[in-house]
């Protein structure tokens, strides 16, 4: 039985692959990943605040919308409290590489181009085989239109697929107004893959001290319904790899995504949750399915429940809605 898989260009022992989370920046977590089966890792983010805090275009960014709630500001973390700082992400990265076998994808999260592009060939120096770009962007500014929106993505890729060689990445919002034009977009500028899609960890308020403070809570199995919506689309419409995350708990999340025609699948709150050996509890699932169901391979299996291979293609459309609706009782 074949499992691998090729993404973004690197071929993959298996299309199980744990995403970018505190696991991953810990050595004997990604060599216990190896054993388990995982195909690939991303490695956890470095965030651009780590990079140019002191860099006037992010300041732009960081200061809209506080004129008027200067104390808003102090909702952003101290840079030098977070785990890895540049120079101890790029050992990480030398590290990771000397220990596994199976390819390390780096993560950078930010908003603008600011210091990304002379760090990303830095990245590449160090040695990682794919670079994964995290633009998590909350567009707050009402005068910011949608294009202008988009134009933050298509910039950032541009800008640094014009400095490295390495495979390239972009993890996605859900919320573009038409994500198969988005898509689109950045499959003709370069993008080497899609993430589908980055979850936006939403504040929440505390009643007693009457602050916003972060909250962070965990997907749960089955939150993978819009990652699998729209990868069955955008199937064969593209010619980026697709890779589906948030709600990828089970094997059966893992199949589902490869039959809507996922090259790879991230897992993060499912190993938080349970530990890095779910990743050869997952495996173990896929081979029993796939025997039953007669598959030799994830090749064999990739977008056979896209929405241009199935007979009803209008299940993912409005269809699906007006169904869904008079099916609940």
């Amino acid at each position: 039985m074949d499992l691998s898989t090729t993404y973004m260009g690197l071929k993959l022992k298996s299309p199980l692959m744990p995403g970018a989370s505190p696991l991953t920046a810990d050595l004997g977590s990604l060599r216990q990943m190896e054993d388990h089966g995982a195909g690939a890792v991303v490695l956890h983010s470095l965030f651009e605040e780590q990079l140019t805090h002191e860099q006037k275009e992010l300041h732009h960014y960081m200061m809209q919308g506080t004129e008027g709630f200067a104390e808003s500001l102090s909702y952003f973390p101290d840079i030098d409290s977070f785990k890895l700082g540049p120079e101890e992400y790029l050992e990480h990265i030398r590290k990771a590489k000397e220990s596994l076998t199976i390819p390390v994808i780096a993560s950078l999260n930010g908003v603008t181009r600011g210091g990304w592009i002379d760090f990303a060939r830095q990245i590449e120096q160090a040695g990682a085989d794919g670079l994964e770009l995290n633009v998590y962007f909350i567009p707050t500014n009402p005068d910011l239109t949608g294009g202008e929106v988009e134009a933050i993505y298509l910039n950032i890729l541009a800008a640094v697929k014009s400095f490295v060689q390495i495979p390239v990445a972009v993890k996605l919002s859900p919320f573009f107004s038409s994500l198969p034009n988005m898509a689109h977009k950045l499959d003709g500028m370069g993008a080497n893959a899609l993430v589908l899609f980055n979850r936006f960890y939403q504040p929440d308020f505390d009643l007693e001290e009457m602050e916003v403070k972060p909250r962070v809570r965990l997907s749960r199995p089955g939150g993978n319904l819009m990652s699998l919506r729209w990868i069955a689309i955008l199937y064969g419409h593209i010619k980026a790899s697709m890779a589906a995350t948030t709600g990828i708990h089970t094997a059966e999340d893992v199949i589902k995504s490869v039959l809507a025609g996922a090259d790879a699948t991230q897992l993060c709150s499912v190993l938080l949750q349970l530990g890095v050996r779910e990743v050869s509890t997952i495996l173990d699932g896929m081979k029993k399915w796939m025997d039953a169901h007669d598959y030799e391979s994830v090749a064999q299996m990739k977008g056979v429940m896209s929405q241009k291979s199935v007979a009803e293609p209008a299940a993912f459309e409005r269809a699906n809605y007006m169904k869904a609706l008079q099916s609940y009782k």
